[in-house]
């Protein structure tokens, strides 16, 4: 069976991460499926969704600095030369992390580990309702 939910999650922009765990976990009590794999997938290009320790470390630091590194806000991008804008930078990286993250649940529970928590990181230089579809396949 294929079930599908759609998320509205408020973001900051400039590398906001937000922690949409409960949000999934929500959903799939909601579609009353014990076992498969749900894929958690960003709808646009300028931000990305993976897992991490949701800690202030990371969240308030490490990431953000990490990306800087690879592709700064500042750099030189192709991208806004032919929009004339000012989100090359929100384009590479979301490329670099990727739209999405597939996980497996079992007896209506995902598969997290204790630290692990899913995560949208909104790279785009403004705020904004980012849409998130969930896909359910199993049983």
């Amino acid at each position: 069976m294929i079930k599908t939910k759609i998320l509205e999650i408020k973001t900051r922009g400039n590398c906001d991460i937000v922690n949409i765990t409960e949000h999934v976990s929500g959903k799939l009590r909601e579609v009353e499926l014990e076992n498969g794999v749900i894929t958690v997938f960003n709808v646009g290009s300028t931000a990305g969704i993976t897992t991490i320790e949701y800690e202030p470390g990371l969240v308030n630091y490490d990431i953000s600095a990490a990306f800087e590194k690879i592709a700064p806000k500042n750099g030189e991008y192709e991208h806004e030369k032919t929009w004339h804008d000012d989100n090359g930078h929100a384009h590479v990286r979301a490329s670099l992390l990727g739209p999405s993250v597939s996980i497996p649940f079992v007896n209506g529970e995902l598969t997290l580990g204790i630290w692990q928590q899913i995560v949208i990181i909104d790279f785009d230089t403004r705020a904004r309702v980012r849409k998130i579809v969930l896909q359910f396949i199993g049983e």
